[in-house]
Parts: C-alpha cells; sequence; structure tokens
C-alpha cells in the first residue's frame, strides 16, 4: 500500500509469503523488487498446486478473480473432529496428476493470475477476516449472538483503532428496547460458544 511508495533495494531481499495453516503456512512466494499498490503473493512453491476457481469450480482465465484452492505435500488431511468443515473445504482435486495432490483446499480468498504467472491476493469470497493471525468467520459470531434470547439483529465488523490495530465490533438490537444485555456477559456467552479448530496433521 502507501508505505511500500517508500521502497528503497537493500542488501536483503523481501519476500511475501503466502499460506493458510491448512497448507502448513507457505504455499506461495513473491520476491518484493519494487513499490506496488498491491503486492503479488507470487507463484506456487515446489511441490505446490495452485488453481483459481469459479464458484462452479472451472479454472479462471488470467485476469479473471476466483476462489484460490491450493494442493500438494504440505496440505492437512483435514479438521480435527470436524468432519462435516473437512468434507466442505477438503475436497477431490479433480486436476489431480498423483496421489500427492489428490485433494485440495478451498482457502476461501480472491485471487487472479497475473500476465507474468504470480498471483494477486483481492479479499475474501466470504465473511472471513484475519486478526492476530486467527482467521475469524464473522457470519458465525452473527449467529451466535442471534440465538441470544431477546436479539432481534446482529452485525459484527472488524474494524481498525488508532494504532492501525484490528478488532471486532458486535453491533446487537433487542426485541424490547428496555431489556439490556450486559457486554461482559454476551462476551463469556461467546467465549464458550467460539473456539479454534484444531487441524489433522
Amino acid at each position: 500500500g502507501d508505505k511500500l511508495k517508500t521502497y528503497r533495494l537493500r542488501n536483503y531481499r523481501l519476500v511475501n509469503e503466502y499460506g493458510p495453516t491448512e497448507y502448513t503456512i507457505s504455499a506461495t512466494a513473491f520476491q518484493v523488487d519494487k513499490p506496488y499498490s498491491n503486492i503479488p503473493i507470487g507463484g506456487p512453491l515446489a511441490n505446490t498446486w495452485a488453481y483459481v476457481l469459479d464458484p462452479y469450480g472451472q479454472l479462471q482465465p488470467i485476469g479473471v478473480p476466483g476462489e484460490l484452492c491450493l494442493a500438494g505435500a504440505q496440505l492437512a488431511r483435514g479438521y480435527l473432529n470436524q468432519p462435516e468443515l473437512t468434507r466442505e473445504k477438503f475436497v477431490e482435486n479433480p486436476f489431480r496428476t498423483g496421489e500427492v495432490n489428490a485433494k485440495m483446499y478451498k482457502t476461501g480468498d480472491l485471487v487472479r493470475w497475473l500476465p507474468d504467472g504470480n498471483l494477486e491476493f483481492l479479499g475474501r469470497v466470504d465473511q472471513q477476516v484475519k486478526i492476530r493471525g486467527y482467521r475469524i468467520e464473522l457470519g458465525e459470531i452473527e449467529q451466535q449472538i442471534l440465538q441470544y434470547p431477546g436479539v432481534s439483529g446482529a452485525v459484527v465488523l472488524d474494524l481498525t483503532d488508532g494504532r492501525g490495530e484490528k478488532f471486532l465490533a458486535a453491533y446487537y438490537a433487542m426485541l424490547d428496547a428496555e431489556t439490556h444485555l450486559s457486554d461482559t456477559h454476551l462476551k463469556n456467552y461467546l467465549s464458550n460458544l467460539l473456539c479454534h479448530v484444531n487441524l489433522i496433521p
């Protein structure tokens, strides 16, 4: 972004790496060599296959946005004790060239191929955000707030404070305007329902 407009050549290499936890962190890499308004995430690393797919699972041509799907040696087998989520995200790879890429992971990240063979990250295809290294599904939090007795509406947003740090903000409405729900009570309620998902290595 704007910070990279002051890029200066140094005696070290600056590399922008991309990769979800489900793919053992590193899947693509790009060596930054000049200022970019949106730094590419690069091309696939060794033993990695990257596919940019439309909503029907068809490969997208250069320049057309689609969901990034990853296959290869570093792919996890799924989510621990989460069979439904595993089936949704870890799917059969119709483009497979061998056992090592028989499955692929649907990242939920929106990307496009650049003409030089690198990938450009464009955002999310869902409501997921990343805060302090954790990926969070805003819609899941909203649904849990809506389950609370007396709540009639809820919206969860990711905002940025004055120091540039991201945080979550939840807004909710009660069926009865006279009913009050304390923030502490709501936080405790949500913390008991929402947890991080473990991967099967």
